[in-house]
């Protein structure tokens, strides 16, 4: 990789300020990756001239003493349902192409305060409503270590350009798991944070009461500076041992994965172990249902949104994105208010269990990255959907409105990258980003180079 991309935020900024290099060649050198892994189709729109304007400034400031903090002069770009003032929000849709942003959203407030240079929107599966980025209005994305395999969705695009290293950090959205997805798939650090956590106005909504907005990058240290830009908050110090710290695994359920996700797995457990983290067995009924209730609610909520559009425009819509619209318009209210009571029962459940435990760790997938157009895929001897995988694991955080962590804990036999997920009770997203980063101070998972890259 380049040499200016090969490091976290937090080093890049320290040798931006040492004058090792400048804010114009580090944004040179995105920029430069972006052209070099175009084919991949991170992005729908790149805004070179106005990031170039915006760099020689940010460097302007930094030589006369002004330092917006870590993010002073950093490349970001965020995921195209989010509002950027001036620029097109089409949220990967025809219906919205054209539509101007008046205003930005909250979380581009913050990165523009914080001193990042935005450099362009990233492709996402149309609306946010799949686990793909196959779009069909602006091309599908492929994922960054295989091209002939998807990235995951919605934050497609937003993953791959991460794992390129065509940004420092980006931002994505997740409702049933479109954070954390392509965070596993592409290799890279993704935070869902809690319900409530990051404002989400200027953001268009999938299913609201389970929306969130977060950040991908390579390192966890690199999310913990983009959180605390978005939040405020300080970030959490990194521990010097994990003595006490208390576990969650939920036996069989975590167990049932492919081998290569099984083996990563185990090895975290028994790094958590060594470093003096207690792992036990926490009991959780009822999860087989999780993915059902999610469905539900993700179904009907974006119906709901999408009622008028459907009547008057469905020929706009994707084949996929219209169906799962037009399955929505079907859900009862009582088969949404079910799904929402399993989600009360579900929460109560897992914040009793949070009580003795600190954190729960389970797989972000059952597998990896599956080819495009693949819908089932052996896990052992055993068939599962692409669909029901993505969502087994990140249903748990979703429904219950509480922070997860996505992170690169491996690769299986084909070079492909193995997420771990970390669960925690509300509040907990610097504890999740510093349990993260302690395990990358002694891991390189999240360094190595993608073969889209490498090449």
């Amino acid at each position: 990789m380049s040499t200016l991309l090969r490091f976290s935020i937090d080093e890049t900024a320290r040798r931006l300020r040492a004058g090792e290099f400048s804010v114009p060649e580090l944004l040179e050198a995105c920029l430069a990756r972006e052209a070099q892994t175009r084919e991949l189709n991170a992005y729908n729109a790149i805004w070179a001239e106005q990031a170039r304007a915006l760099a020689a400034a940010s460097q302007t400031q930094l030589e006369h003493g002004y330092d917006a903090g870590p993010l002073h002069g950093i490349p970001v770009a965020v995921k195209a349902n989010i509002a950027v003032a001036g620029e097109e929000m089409h949220a990967g849709s025809r219906i919205l192409a054209g539509n101007i942003a008046q205003q930005d959203a909250s979380v581009v407030k913050r990165l523009k305060q914080a001193g990042a240079i935005l450099i362009g929107t990233t492709n996402m599966h149309e609306f946010a409503w799949g686990g793909t980025t196959n779009n069909p209005h602006y091309g599908a994305s492929a994922n960054a270590w295989d091209s002939r395999r998807i990235p995951a969705g919605s934050s497609g695009g937003s993953g791959v350009a991460a794992a390129v290293r065509s940004a420092l950090a980006t931002l994505g959205t997740d409702t049933g798991g479109s954070i954390r997805l392509p965070a596993s798939m592409n290799g890279v650090t993704g935070l869902r944070p809690g319900v409530g956590r990051i404002a989400t106005d200027g953001v268009f909504p999938l299913a609201a009461s389970l929306d969130t907005v977060g950040p991908l990058a390579p390192w966890a240290s690199d999310c913990a500076r983009v959180y605390s830009a978005l939040t405020g908050e300080k970030a959490v110090a990194i521990p010097a041992s994990l003595r006490g710290l208390r576990v969650g695994l939920l036996g069989a359920y975590s167990e049932t994965v492919h081998p290569d996700v099984a083996q990563a797995y185990q090895a975290f457990t028994h790094w958590l172990s060594d470093t003096g983290a207690r792992c036990e067995n926490v009991a959780l009924s009822g999860l087989e249902e999780a993915v059902n209730a999610l469905v539900l609610i993700n179904l009907a909520e974006p119906a709901a949104l999408h009622s008028r559009w459907l009547q008057e425009r469905p020929q706009d819509y994707g084949d996929d994105v219209r169906l799962l619209l037009q399955t929505g318009l079907g859900i009862s209210a009582v088969e949404y208010l079910q799904a929402q009571r399993y989600r009360t029962l579900l929460r109560e459940q897992v914040l009793a269990a949070f009580r003795e435990l600190d954190v729960i760790l389970v797989p972000t997938l059952p597998f990896t990255a599956p080819l495009k157009g693949q819908e089932l895929v052996d896990i052992g001897g055993q068939q599962e959907s692409v669909l029901t995988g993505n969502m087994r694991f990140n249903a748990i955080a979703s429904l219950c409105a509480l922070p997860a962590l996505s992170f690169p804990a491996g690769f299986d036999r084909d070079g492909l990258p193995v997420g771990l997920q970390l669960i925690g009770p509300d509040g907990s997203e610097g504890r999740l980003l510093a349990l993260a980063a302690r395990f990358q101070q002694e891991s390189d998972y999240h360094t190595r180079t993608p073969l889209m890259v490498a090449r």
